[in-house]
């Protein structure tokens, strides 16, 4: 599938990744045209004129439209400090080839744009696995393919022009991680308390539990084979000593938040009425906050969607 020429340039954090250019001739010719850059790659004569790199930028655009090729230039704040390329080839992976003019060495823009570039590529292109290579003692190059997920899998000798003779290379290949299991849902239930003045009883999760110090609404974990409405019934009076019924509970909203081992779901429902007074005893404290107070309150992630909700509601 060829990429559409909309979907470039690639942005990251200090780069922009762009097609090639006539006008990049005499940039490319001069970071190139230095053999610790050209000796490193297998298909670059030394030394090197710009008409190579003038028919090379004519070719890199050909290569763009067809979709056979994508050589991109590496630019940091306008300025061209490298080039990188995916070629694909049937009948075998597409491959990863980078340089960088030294003067732009040790800075991690290397790795920075291959993440770039392999990132588009799975998106837009649907490319997972590519393969690369670099010189047995180029330590640099293969470190970089290390930290962009490639892997060796062995030797090889390869022709260089820039040598006019073959050098033994490593070869690496890079598979897209598996997909993470997917996260269990944990099902919460938590209500509204609203008393008559109007005001929304919060909870603040006390030292020794996950996110403690956060302010919540009261609630909890369904048991098995509960309901919605039982467990909140259950978890109101075992939290802060008051009973109410199924009646008096009206589901509101719901939140739905994704943490880092788990899913949560979360309906909230309101309640206006019950008995008894509301007191801690779990060790928590409580406070009564009026609807265009509650943003003063830090909370769970998952609870702050339901502040604007409820206090457009109420």
């Amino acid at each position: 599938m060829a990429a559409t020429a909309a979907e470039l340039p690639i942005a990251t954090a200090r780069l922009v990744l762009r097609r090639l250019v006539p006008a990049d001739a005499p940039a490319v010719t001069r970071l190139v045209n230095d053999y610790s850059v050209a000796g490193n790659l297998a298909r670059v004569p030394f030394p090197y004129r710009e008409e190579l790199a003038r028919e090379w930028i004519d070719s890199a655009g050909e290569q763009i439209d067809s979709g056979d090729a994508y050589h991109l230039a590496i630019t940091q704040d306008g300025a061209l400090v490298g080039c990188i390329g995916l070629t694909l080839k049937r009948g075998a992976l597409p491959e990863l080839g980078y340089w960088v003019g030294r003067k732009f060495w040790g800075r991690g823009l290397a790795r920075e744009a291959g993440q770039g570039l392999l990132a588009w590529a799975e998106t837009h292109l649907g490319i997972t696995e590519v393969e690369a290579s670099a010189l047995s003692d180029n330590i640099a190059s293969q470190a970089v393919l290390k930290h962009l997920g490639f892997v060796q899998e062995g030797t090889a000798m390869q022709p260089f022009l820039s040598r006019n003779r073959a050098m033994p290379v490593a070869l690496f290949r890079r598979a897209r991680a598996p997909a993470p299991p997917p996260k269990p849902i944990l099902l919460v239930v938590a209500c509204a308390l609203l008393d008559s003045e109007g005001r929304i009883l919060l909870a603040q999760r006390p030292e020794g539990k996950s996110m403690a110090g956060l302010w919540e609404f009261p609630g909890g974990k369904l048991d098995e084979g509960e309901t919605p409405e039982a467990a909140l019934i259950r978890e109101l009076r075992e939290e802060l000593g008051i009973e109410t019924q199924e009646a008096c509970l009206s589901p509101l909203f719901f939140a739905s938040h994704s943490y880092a081992n788990f899913h949560l779901l979360m309906p909230l429902y309101i309640c206006r009425k019950w008995q008894g007074r509301a007191v801690a005893r779990e060790g928590q404290n409580l406070a009564w906050v009026r609807p265009d107070k509650l943003r003063d309150y830090p909370m769970p992630p998952a609870d702050v969607p339901l502040v604007a909700l409820l206090r457009d509601f109420l």
